[in-house]
Formats: structure tokens, sequence, C-alpha cells
């Protein structure tokens, strides 16, 4: 039996076959590309607000940490301790004032005494025509708090400069005697200044959903969601935020998840990449929400996806159409293929090489990308280089700082805790010295920070040459001798001599001495300094003594006592990181002073004999 063949497809049919197959190619190929790009973008925002939210998260912790410290020294304070029994009018000045240079020095917006009464006695705004002082506290839960829990924080709208701010009270003496409580406020203005140069939007908010600390000020005192009516009239009963509306912010709609929208105009709203996180603090139940406008960054990326997977298309479907249209036109002419032979091939010829001309400009487009890629990549780390550069040098300005407040605490707890052991207290002796314990560990980790950051080492005590030491010193302050017009000159027999200790650390001893020796003769004509070195027994003692005008007998006891200075801008701490430094490495700085005739300074260090072995 012969069977007949089955017709073939007519071209027509076979054209329409080939276009419905390759539109639904493109449209398979489009969303899948899109999906790609998507969830590209979605890693990429996810990346950059994840490293963006710790970074702000970290600059409000610290800034809050580093007040800390203030109000819980003052608190263990004699002088305020005192003012607080008897608060008569001399002690109340000088507290005043006190008060008033440590809120300069720290940055703090007040710092102020409140009695248990609830009245403020003392203030470092005493001067000010809106001084906190006469103002009754009572109704502020920091202060209710502090009297029965010893420690609150609140943050509130102030009653006085209607200024928002973090209140951070400790109370003063014992929980069985309570004398008061000291309260110190801090503006969040800088760490909202530098969120904002971040170009994102960040904001934290309180437990109820309160927006507190923003970089957009009018959502400040919304809320994330409705609040139940008895919780906003508890919060207006105690004035925490004045008159505050305490509505839904409508701008911002969140859905859940990292999906968010921004209403940017009328009737537009632009989507929004939401990280939210804990703010980290034990004493803040805090959260802190980033934003990133993610519009831009998810068209650009599925549009870089879908112009891959275009190329990638053509790339497959563009042979496959021309090697179909070669049989098919061998089909038809297979009665005259000697005569079309020549044409089918000339054509066929014309087609591979614009498929090849077609993939040699595709191959130059995807190297061109490569290349943008990789500028792309390089451009970004040369960014991320300078970035930590400037962080570093942000921090290396700023560690001093960082450091000094829990060193005074530290010290002031110590001399504290003396006190109640000699007094036979041991159950505050032993609270004193945990305080202690918990500043060094802030001081390790500031200090660890830096460390990492940097990626260098410290440095292990050995030998030190005197003279590298001092030649390193005076280079640094070469051009500070030069402003004060003052002869630098050294005497003494030990200059070749080496002392125990860290090159680094002993320029930064010599540094302060100097500096101060010059400011103490900036006034002075024919100003003279004498850096001197000499051998005593198993000791070098190098001294730093100058003209000057001489050191106030009064204010010599109390040279080596933390925040006391006789400079009007001084903090009062060099003299003392000086003095620690020595007695680590087993050494000791004393002063002595003849008024009139200058100050000398004294250093006394282990000397390093020429084997290495210390005496």
């Amino acid at each position: 039996m012969i069977h007949a063949a089955s017709p073939r497809p007519s071209p027509t049919v076979m054209r329409l076959v080939t276009l419905v197959g390759g539109f639904a190619l493109l449209v398979v190929a489009w969303l899948a590309a899109g999906e790609i790009g998507r969830r590209s973008a979605d890693s990429q925002l996810a990346d950059r607000s994840e490293s963006a939210l710790a970074a702000a998260a970290s600059v409000l912790r610290s800034e809050i940490g580093k007040q800390r410290a203030v109000p819980s020294v003052l608190a263990e304070d004699p002088e305020v301790l005192a003012v607080l029994r008897e608060p008569t009018k001399p002690m109340l000045e000088r507290v005043n004032r006190r008060l008033d240079g440590l809120a300069a020095t720290t940055g703090a917006s007040v710092i102020y005494l409140v009695a248990r009464t609830g009245l403020a006695i003392a203030s470092s705004n005493y001067a000010d025509p809106q001084s906190f002082i006469g103002n009754d506290y009572r109704f502020r839960r920091y202060f209710s708090e502090s009297i029965t829990g010893g420690q609150a924080e609140q943050y509130a709208l102030g009653s006085v400069s209607r200024r928002p701010g973090l209140y951070i009270a400790r109370r003063v003496g014992s929980a069985e005697a309570p004398l008061g409580v000291v309260v110190l406020k801090m503006e969040l203005d800088a760490v909202e200044e530098t969120w904002r140069a971040g170009g994102n939007i960040v904001f934290a908010t309180d437990e109820p959903g309160v927006i507190l600390a923003t970089t957009r000020l009018d959502w400040r005192f919304h809320t994330l969601q409705p609040l139940p009516p008895q919780k906003r009239y508890a919060i207006r009963e105690t004035l925490q935020f004045g008159e505050a509306p305490l509505t839904p912010l409508s701008e911002l709609s969140l859905s859940g998840g990292t999906q968010g929208r921004l209403a940017s105009g009328p009737n537009r709203e632009i989507p929004v990449f939401v990280s939210e996180r804990p703010l980290g603090d034990p004493s803040l139940n805090w959260r802190l929400y980033l934003l990133l406008l993610s519009e831009d960054v998810l068209d650009e990326a599925q549009r870089s996806s879908r112009l891959v997977g275009f190329a990638i298309v053509l790339a497959v479907v563009g042979p496959g159409i021309a090697l179909q249209r070669r049989r098919r036109r061998s089909h038809q002419r297979q009665a005259d293929l000697r005569a079309t032979a020549a044409e089918l091939e000339r054509r066929v010829a014309e087609r591979t090489a614009e498929i090849a001309d077609t993939n040699r400009r595709l191959r130059d487009a995807m190297d061109a990308r490569e290349r943008a890629d990789q500028r792309a990549g390089e451009l970004r780390e040369e960014l991320d280089q300078a970035a930590r550069l400037a962080t570093l040098g942000q921090i290396a300005a700023g560690v001093a700082h960082e450091i000094n407040q829990p060193l005074t605490a530290i010290r002031t707890y110590g001399e504290n805790a003396g006190l109640f052991l000699e007094r036979g207290d041991t159950q505050r002796t032993a609270d004193n010295l945990k305080l202690m314990v918990g500043l060094t560990d802030r001081i390790g980790s500031i200090t660890g920070a830096l460390r990492n950051f940097s990626r260098r080492g410290s440095q292990p005590l050995g030998p030190v040459s005197l003279r590298e030491a001092a030649d390193g010193a005076q280079m640094l302050l070469h051009n500070r001798f030069s402003v004060v017009s003052a002869d630098l000159v050294r005497e003494g027999d030990a200059w070749n001599l080496s002392v125990l200790g860290e090159p680094i650390r002993l320029e930064q001893v010599l540094v302060n001495l100097l500096q101060n020796a010059l400011d103490a003769v900036a006034e002075t004509e024919g100003a003279r300094i004498v850096l001197a070195a000499w051998r005593d027994g198993e000791e070098v003692a190098l001294s730093v003594g100058d003209n000057g005008p001489g050191i106030d007998p009064s204010v010599l006891p109390r040279l080596f006592i933390p925040f006391s200075t006789a400079k009007p801008r001084g903090l009062g701490l060099g003299l003392v990181i000086s003095r620690d430094i020595l007695a680590e490495w087993g050494g000791e700085l004393s002063a002595t002073s003849e008024p009139g005739r200058g100050a000398t300074f004294t250093a006394r260090l282990r000397w390093v004999h020429e084997t290495g072995n210390t005496a």
C-alpha cells in the first residue's frame, strides 16, 4: 500500500508560526529579565541600606554614650553633694560657673541640678533670660524615676526652650536619702545633620512609634501608626511633647517588609526601600528607620537586565532564522538548483556577514558595558577609600574627646571609692569599682575601633631615645615657637640615654608639657623655655621649665585633678593624661613653681642600660 505524503505547511503558515514563536520568546525574555533586574536591585538596595543604617545607629549611640558619663561623674562630685545639702550663695555661684564650662566643653545643651523638692537650684544657663533655675520639674518622668531608681532618660520637648532633646538624669545621694538629681539635656541636631549628609531619610521612634530624631523636621512628633486615645492622653498629661499633633504620618505608607510608598506631590507616590533595626541601646527602646528611593535603581537594573536578555535572544534566534530561510529557499528552488545556487550562496553570504556584523556590534556593546562596569567598580573603590580616610581623620580628631570623659569619670570614681573604703562603706566602694570597669570597657571599645579601622598595632614598651622624642616634639611645635617668639634651650648630660616607654606616647607627653610652657610665656618678653635631661641614679629626669608668671599657689595643689585648670578655655586633663602615661611605665610627673619666676614640670623615667636591661 502506498501512503500519500503529508502536505508541507505553506510559507505563510511557517512565517506566522515563526513570528508568534519569536514574539512569545521576546515576552518571556522581557518578563524574566525584569524579574532578574528587580531581584538585583533589591539586593543592591539591601546592602546599601544595611550599611547606611548601621552607620546612622553608630553615630546616635556614640553621641548618647559620650554624654552619659557627665551626669554620672557629677552625681558623685563632692561639690555637687555639698551644694544640694546646703545651697549657699557662693557655692551656687561656683557650681553655676562650673556647669556652664562643662556644658561648653561637652557640647551639652544644658546641665542643671534639681533638688529633691523638684526645683532647679543651679544650671549652666544661669545667666540666660530663660534660665532653668527656679523651675519645678516634678512633672517630668526623668525626675521621679531618677529619685526612685537612680537614673532615667527621656526624650521630650523643653518646657522653657521649646526645643526637643534627650534628658539624661542621675540621682545624687542614696536611695534612702536622695539629695536631688543632676540632669544633662543633649539636643540631637548634630546627629540629624550627620544623617542628612548621607542623602537618605533617617528617623528614630520610641516604643509607641512616635518619631523623635529625624532628617525630616516636619515629621517630628508624628506617629507611624494611630495611637490609642488613652496613650495619646497620657502623653499629653505629662507634657512630654507639648502640643505636638501625635497624628499618623500621611506622607509615608509602609506595606510591610522592605517596601513602602512616599508621597512626592499631588496624587503621586514613589517607591522606597525601607530598613529598620533596634537602636541597640539597653536604656532606650528606640527603633531606627532608613528610607532609600528605589525607583531609579529598580528602573536601571531592569533596563540593563532586559538589554542583556535581548542580546542573548538575538544571538540565539538570529542564526536559527537564517538557517530556516535557507532551507525554505532550498526546497522552493529544487527544480532550478543550479541556476539559483549562485544567487542563494550570495544571499547566504550577505546574511552571514550581516549576522557577523551584528554579533560584532553586540560584542563591542557588551565589551563597552563591561569596561563601564569595571570603571564604575574602580570609582566605587576609590570613593570607599576616600570615605575611610575621611572617617579615620574624624575619629583621630575626636578620639581624645571620646576618651577624656570616661577617663575623668574613672578618676572620680576611683577617688570616691578610696573615700568610701576609708569610711568602711564596702558596698559603695564595690559599686564605684564596677562603674570604673564599665568605663574602661568603653575606652577599650573606642581605642579598639580606632585600631581596627586604621589597621595599626600598638607599640610594646622598650627603649626610647630621649633625643629622638625631644626632636619629634620640637618639630611638631616648631610653628608655635615661631608665633610665641620663645627660645628653646636644651640642658643636661643625659640626651644620649634611653628610657623605658613608647616613642609616640613619650613624644605626646613632651608636646603637652611644651604647649603648657608656651601658653605660660605667651605674654612674656624674652620668653625662654628650658628642656633639661639628667641621670639621677637608676632614673632619668626630664624637665620642662619656663620664665613665665608661674602657677597660682591656690591652683598648684589641684594641678593633677581632672577639670582643674587655670587656662580660660582649658579642660584640665592634659597633665592628668601625661602623669598617667608616665605612671604606666613606672615613672612619675611633678610640678614646682615660684610666682613671678616661672614653673617647672619634671618627669622621672626608668633608665634603660645600653645592654637593654632596665634599672
